[in-house]
């Protein structure tokens, strides 16, 4: 044991100085859990697997703080003072330290960061989300709906006009977003800049036909980040400002790609997917990190959207209560977490404007949610300014996988808001009567659930609708209620 790191009972550690993390740790055949604990705290700090003679009066200061154990659950609470993170706000310093080496020690048979607190004056040193979901309404001009997308499929094969044509095919069908799938980028069958233009054209063929606005998230993902910004600036060059957001794979490519889209770029949209996630996140792995923990480090570094899961509705792997999880630390300033309460406030959580923007927003999420869209529709604009210098603003969860127009009813109860971006893949390009016939029936599905109406009744009169009701339900996608949780 590394007694120097051992603080059991400090309350100290609450005094915002220090990011708070609690762990589930598995220690090897005999070896007890403190012992592991203060292991841990020595990797992920100041310290190596033995005491050291060259430690100062001030870095002894900057030891991580073991302050609870709980030996039944196998967990422990680990104190980290902030200031040993890299003063730029680089996020990719922190899981370095707090995820990092401490994942491979020895002793550990198993290390899952299940939760973590950041202090206002720690979040105060963050960049944050700047460009927001309420700038894509504005945008949009969609103020009662969630922002209905699609990832066009196959996500890989098809050249830049196929799939510019689908893209095409889904606006007018009544779509407001489409996004490349993490894997896209510039394929031989599909150049991007090419990609880029056939896009641009269908998008103004779009607009003309409908009268609308749309969006398209541009995956810009590359082998470095001179190759990233190039992408960047074509998208930007062909593009109506509004029109595009940046989609970086943020596991695969890194924080840093993440953070560098976020500075170079604050006033577009940054969709950060999660490829990969599920190799640290799954809940049977034995070491990682929490799916909401992933999603509070995606809000600090600053993405504007974020995959958080389906619930339980979908087709991938996530709990519901995980999952509104996420989306609540994703969306709200005030975040219930498995052990900590996060604020995303850069002032002092008991400041009373602070405290009245928590309340009006449990009033908000308290009140029936229909009646809550339909006050929606009468909103001109949505103020993005508000409240920007005092929160961390908010992320928009983005939902995908495995979700189709009979399953989209489901989900917004399940949620509890319609503030998302949905992006159904399979769920609209395998409508029996194509893609334009299944964007059309996503939005009848919406629209049935906003006036209270079953999708069986509203189908009557409408035959998209009725189409995806009987194939849908036919292939076993039926929605299904789940019990238990509460909405965002």
């Amino acid at each position: 044991m590394q007694k120097e790191y051992l603080f059991l009972g400090d309350e100290s550690v609450h005094n915002d100085r220090y990011l708070l993390a609690v762990y589930r740790a598995i220690p090897q055949d005999g070896i007890a859990l403190d012992d592991l604990a203060t292991e841990i705290a020595a990797e992920a700090s100041t310290g190596s697997n033995l005491k050291v003679g060259s430690a100062t009066n001030y870095s002894l200061e900057l030891n991580a703080r073991v302050y609870k154990v709980d030996e039944k659950n196998h967990l422990i609470w680990i104190a980290f003072p902030w200031e040993i993170f890299d003063s730029d706000g680089n996020v990719q310093n922190i899981l370095t330290f707090i995820v990092g080496n401490i994942m491979g020690v020895g002793e550990s048979k198993g290390c899952r960061l299940l939760d973590v607190y950041f202090p206002p004056s720690m979040l105060v040193h963050y960049d944050g989300p700047r460009t927001t979901i309420d700038d894509m309404r504005n945008y949009l001009e969609v103020f009662d709906s969630p922002i209905l997308g699609t990832i066009i499929k196959p996500k890989i094969g098809l050249t830049p006009n196929e799939y510019a044509e689908l893209c095409y095919d889904f606006w007018v069908g009544g779509g407001m977003f489409v996004k490349n799938d993490e894997p896209q980028a510039n394929q031989h069958f599909s150049p991007f800049t090419h990609m880029v233009d056939a896009v641009r054209m269908a998008m103004d063929r779009a607009e003309d036909k409908t009268g609308r606005t749309k969006v398209h998230s541009f995956n810009i993902s590359a082998v470095d980040f001179d190759t990233m910004i190039r992408r960047a600036e074509y998208v930007v060059s062909k593009m109506k400002p509004g029109s595009y957001a940046f989609l970086v794979d943020g596991i695969t490519a890194g924080w840093t790609a993440i953070q560098t889209i976020r500075r170079r770029y604050p006033d577009v949209f940054l969709h950060f997917h999660r490829a990969g996630h599920g190799a640290i996140t799954r809940e049977e792995n034995p070491f990682g990190m929490t799916v909401p923990v992933l999603t509070m480090f995606g809000r600090l570094a600053g993405a504007s959207g974020m995959h958080t899961g389906t619930a339980g509705v979908g087709k991938m792997a996530g709990t519901p209560d995980i999952d509104m999880m996420a989306a609540k630390q994703a969306l709200n300033v005030r975040a219930e977490g498995q052990f900590f309460t996060q604020i995303w406030s850069k002032i002092p959580h008991a400041d009373s404007d602070l405290q009245k923007m928590i309340k009006d927003e449990e009033t908000k999420a308290a009140m029936n949610l229909r009646s809550f869209v339909k006050s929606q529709a009468d909103v001109t604009h949505l103020d993005t300014m508000e409240h920007d210098w005092r929160v961390v603003r908010k992320m928009a969860p983005i939902i995908s996988g495995g979700l189709n127009p009979v399953l989209l009813p489901e989900f917004i109860e399940v949620m509890g808001t319609i503030d998302f971006i949905v992006t159904m893949g399979g769920g609209v390009h395998s409508h029996p009567m194509g893609t334009q016939s299944g964007t059309t029936a996503v939005v009848q599905s919406y629209e049935a659930w906003k006036q209270g109406v079953s999708l069986e009744e509203y189908a009557k009169d409408h035959e998209e609708l009725k189409v995806a009701v009987d194939f849908y339900n036919a292939h076993g996608t039926q929605a299904h209620r789940i019990k238990g949780h509460e909405g965002v």
